[in-house]
């Protein structure tokens, strides 16, 4: 079960609040209701009494301090009625408060262009997850990608579509992993995804449904290349020791492929790496 929030609990308590108050309210109405139509039918039979002016008076005095009573009950009532109002207005100003805070924090950890989580995010949620697979022994595996000839896409066709292009890698990425997984966007063309309890042989399978990626701008169709690095998870390791053995495994699919600018003819998607650090 999820953790009721404060304001799911403050909410409550004010829903409580209106019941005990509708159902005091009713209450006090007809218990006054009551009294007037005792006083109603008991007022014939207190003229015949013998001493009925002592106990018209003695009557009276009881009706008035009950009714006083009432009233004063009804009061207490609508008071604590304002009171409730208040508090639910408190409640609803503290609700926008938090979902401003959240949004704004929401700003805080993404990436503005493509969605995915920011380097100061990913940079948090990795050491957590370094942590958590150093206590349980759970599988940790680490992806980094970069954009092969990014900058030939921005100098032929301008930075709008390599915004796009940008965009539709996030999109294929987000895609392509799995939920509990964290895509990342490190800087400019690179990228970096978190793949929590993930053996050797599930990343494949993620890198398979990447597939070969590419973006429409003026007609022309561009595939949108990349080299990708990983690593797992070994005893003692930290971020950095992490990103380095992802890193080296990157350049050395960089380093392995023929040089010279992308022409943006079709390519397939990089099979699955020999080396894996």
């Amino acid at each position: 079960m999820p953790d009721i929030t404060p304001h799911e609990n403050f909410s409550k308590i004010i829903t409580q609040l209106d019941r005990d108050v509708k159902r005091g309210w009713r209450g006090t109405l007809a218990g006054t209701a009551m009294l007037l139509l005792v006083a109603m039918y008991c007022a014939p039979a207190l003229k015949f009494s013998t001493n009925t002016s002592a106990n018209m008076r003695l009557a009276g005095i009881l009706f008035l301090l009950t009714l006083a009573s009432s009233i004063y009950g009804l009061l207490q009532f609508h008071e604590l009625k304002k009171v409730r109002d208040r508090l639910n207005e408190q409640l609803q100003h503290s609700i926008k408060q938090r979902k401003r805070a959240e949004k704004l924090y929401g700003l805080s950890i993404l990436d503005p262009l493509t969605g995915l989580h920011n380097r100061r995010f990913g940079e948090e949620r990795l050491e957590e997850e370094i942590e958590r697979a150093e206590k349980s022994g759970d599988p940790l595996a680490l992806m980094i990608f970069d954009l092969d000839h990014f900058k030939e896409i921005n100098d032929q066709f301008g930075h709008a579509a390599g915004d796009s292009a940008l965009k539709e890698f996030s999109r294929r990425l987000k895609k392509a992993v799995r939920a509990c997984d964290v895509p990342i966007r490190i800087g400019g063309d690179e990228f970096l995804v978190i793949l929590p309890d993930c053996p050797r042989d599930k990343v494949n399978a993620i890198l398979s449904r990447l597939g070969a990626p590419e973006v429409l701008v003026d007609c022309t169709k561009i595939p949108i290349k990349y080299s990708v690095g990983r690593s797992q998870y070994q005893f003692t390791d930290t971020i950095e020791t992490m990103v380095k053995r992802a890193d080296e495994v990157l350049y050395s699919q960089k380093r392995a492929r023929p040089s010279g600018s992308g022409s943006f003819s079709k390519m397939p998607a990089p099979e699955p790496l020999a080396r894996y650090n």
